[in-house]
């Protein structure tokens, strides 16, 4: 980890030491600032039950700068694009755990999934449910 910003290397030893339930993140050897990520989905959410793999990159100038996180499992929220990449709102001033079990119609990313959620939730639920289960991994 030498060369790198003192922040950096903090936390990723604090991401590395401290796990928290439901998360486990793992280093890239060749390059630290490089994670892959597992987190579980919330109860009493269509993402129960299942895990999601994630990317998340720690940028040179963070934490000035937001991590670059990305879905690598296909998800079906509103808040994350096909490609997997979230809502910057989400990751810079509004970022919280809840992303998964409080989707935000609002503040759209995925412009072919925010319609159901704002006009038929339920619906909406259902279709993330179908689609967890068929693109995410049972729990760890």
């Amino acid at each position: 980890m030498a060369g790198l910003p003192r922040r950096i290397i903090k936390d990723t030893q604090h991401l590395l030491a401290e796990r928290v339930p439901g998360i486990q993140a793992e280093s890239r050897e060749s390059n630290t600032c490089y994670f892959h990520v597992v987190i579980a989905g919330p109860q009493d959410s269509p993402f129960e039950g299942r895990t999601f793999k994630l990317e998340l990159f720690l940028p040179e100038e963070y934490a000035m700068a937001a991590p670059k996180v990305r879905f690598m499992t296909k998800i079906y929220h509103p808040n994350v694009d096909k490609l997997g990449r979230i809502c910057l709102d989400i990751l810079k001033d509004k970022w919280s755990p809840a992303l998964l079990s409080a989707p935000s119609p609002d503040d759209p990313l995925a412009n072919a999934v925010v319609e159901p959620w704002k006009t038929d939730e339920a619906q909406a639920i259902e279709t993330a449910r179908a689609a967890t289960r068929l693109y995410a991994m049972n729990n760890i």
